[in-house]
Formats: C-alpha cells, sequence, structure tokens
C-alpha cells in the first residue's frame, strides 16, 4: 500500500498558536481499517480523521488514535471540515459531516487567524450516580476527595466520560495522573475518559484537562466533546451554558475550545467551536508533499 497524503493541522488554536495537531486523510477506497490504522499510529498525532468524500450526501469521516477507532471524534471534526473548506477554494460552507452513525451539521469560516469551525453535537446525557463509583477514578487521577470542588457527574453525547470538578487551578495542573491505573479503572466503568476542570466563580473561561489512557490518549490537548458535555452540564445546574475552555498548557500546546449548550424538547444539546490553523496558504489537492504543511 502507497501511503495517501496526511496533511497535520492545528485544531482548536488559541489567539493563533498552538491547537492540538490533527492527521487529517482524504481516504482510500482501497485502503483497509489495519491501513488505517498503521497510518494513526505513524502520524504522530494522538488523532488521525479518515474523510470519505464520495458519499452522495455529506461526506463521511473515521477517526483511529495509536489504540484503535473511536465512534466519534470533536476536534477531529473541526479539523476535518477545515480541510474539506480550503479544498474547496470558499471562504464558508454550512452543511454536514457524517460519522458513525451520526450526521453532524457544521459551519467553517475562513478568518483571518485560520478556519473558524462549528459543530452541532447533539444530544448530551447526564448521569448523577457518578460519585459512587469514582473512588478508584479519583485516586488514579492523582487526587483526593477533598481536591474535589463538586460532584463529579458522567455525561455523554454518544460515549460516557466523567466531568471531575477540582478545587483550583493549581490543583489542576499539579495532578500527575497514574495512566496505566486510570485505563483500567475507565475501562472498568466504561468510561472514555476523565474530563478535570477547573472552574472560577464567575468567569465563562475555566482550564481543563482530559486524560484518555483507555483509548491510548494519556492527555488530549483538546477534547471538544467534553467541552459540550461541560456546558451541557453547566446549564443543568447554573442555567448558563456558555463556556470558552483553556486546554494543553501542561503539553505546552495552548488550546481553545468554545461551546454554547441549550434546552430542546428532546434534552440538552451543544454547539461546539474551534479554530483551525493552517499557516501559509497550501494546495491539499497536491500529488505531492507541500511545504507549507507537514505531510507524514
Amino acid at each position: 500500500m502507497a501511503d495517501p497524503p496526511v496533511a497535520v493541522v492545528n485544531a482548536c488554536t488559541r489567539d493563533g498558536e498552538g491547537g492540538s495537531p490533527t492527521a487529517v486523510v482524504i481516504d482510500d477506497a482501497t485502503l483497509t481499517d489495519d491501513d488505517r490504522h498503521a497510518i494513526a499510529r505513524r502520524t504522530g498525532t494522538s488523532h488521525t480523521a479518515f474523510i470519505d468524500t464520495s458519499t452522495a450526501d455529506a461526506p463521511m469521516a473515521r477517526f483511529f488514535t495509536s489504540a484503535g477507532e473511536l465512534t466519534n471524534c470533536g476536534h477531529g471534526i473541526i479539523a476535518a471540515q477545515a480541510v474539506l473548506l480550503h479544498r474547496s477554494g470558499a471562504t464558508e460552507h454550512h452543511g454536514s459531516l457524517g460519522t458513525a452513525g451520526r450526521t453532524f451539521a457544521t459551519t467553517a469560516i475562513g478568518r483571518h487567524n485560520g478556519i473558524e469551525v462549528w459543530f452541532d453535537q447533539g444530544v448530551i446525557a447526564l448521569a448523577d450516580h457518578a460519585d459512587a463509583t469514582a473512588g478508584g477514578i479519583i485516586a488514579a487521577l492523582d487526587l483526593q476527595r477533598a481536591d474535589i470542588a463538586a460532584d463529579v457527574r458522567v455525561a455523554s453525547p454518544g460515549t460516557p466520560r466523567l466531568l471531575v470538578p477540582v478545587r483550583n487551578h493549581l490543583t489542576l495542573l499539579s495532578m500527575q495522573p497514574d495512566f496505566d491505573r486510570l485505563a483500567t479503572e475507565c475501562r472498568r466503568l466504561g468510561y472514555l475518559g476523565c474530563f478535570t476542570y477547573a472552574l472560577p466563580p464567575t468567569a465563562r473561561t475555566a482550564a481543563a484537562r482530559m486524560f484518555a489512557p483507555a483509548i491510548g490518549v494519556n492527555e488530549d490537548i483538546a477534547n471538544a466533546n467534553s467541552v459540550g458535555c461541560l456546558a451541557a452540564h453547566l446549564l443543568d445546574t447554573s442555567g448558563n451554558g456558555e463556556i470558552e475552555i483553556h486546554q494543553g498548557d501542561t503539553l505546552r500546546r495552548p488550546s481553545s475550545i468554545f461551546a454554547s449548550a441549550t434546552c430542546t424538547g428532546s434534552g440538552i444539546v451543544a454547539r461546539i467551536g474551534g479554530v483551525v490553523d493552517f499557516g501559509p496558504p497550501i494546495d491539499l489537492r497536491a500529488p505531492k508533499p507541500s511545504s507549507h504543511l507537514p505531510w507524514r
């Protein structure tokens, strides 16, 4: 198999810097899942999005980490939609992107600092029973009960994860999880990972860290789906579902993700946004590597 071109873009940048390096591949029908998994392991990024543009309706995306395939990836959706807009040569697009079993409404707009992408996450299920089952996870996160600022909660936009509020920013930054133990606990309880966050008393900008060793990502630079889950939780508990989350500082890759949650007849839904940085203009359709964008 000849490797297809792989564009590596920075998803969910903050003030034009950082972001999560995300590999994006225009999928080839000759690729097998083993091929896709092998490519994902070699890209050097935490996530790889494979986009099938041959479908009659919306383009379809699949997401892989070094550990295997994911049913969904929020910052992967943002990266993929930015790549599709760039390929089209347009400055704005309102459409949709399909993933395993779901289709997401998306908006992509060219800005001076990159491509701004928003997508509708859909209904987020919130559960209140997490505290009784999370003791092992709290210890694996390198936390004590006194470090927890409020009740932990399970949130699921399709795959459940644990929302863990810590008492302050210093507690958040000083965490050194036991990733092997955390992976075991998450698999035992069926969680994708743990989204830990420090929420200021009044400001709508908060800091967070996402740990997901069970899917091969010890710490995520940007986890857009979890930000949408947090927005849903905040709307449910405080009535305000607007939030901006800063991630990646401990990894020296600052990221910023925006989310807005609203109540509907079907439940709480969220809209998630971020900016993708391409650097200088490039041609992702070029048959050979571009000097302006990392290719692997």
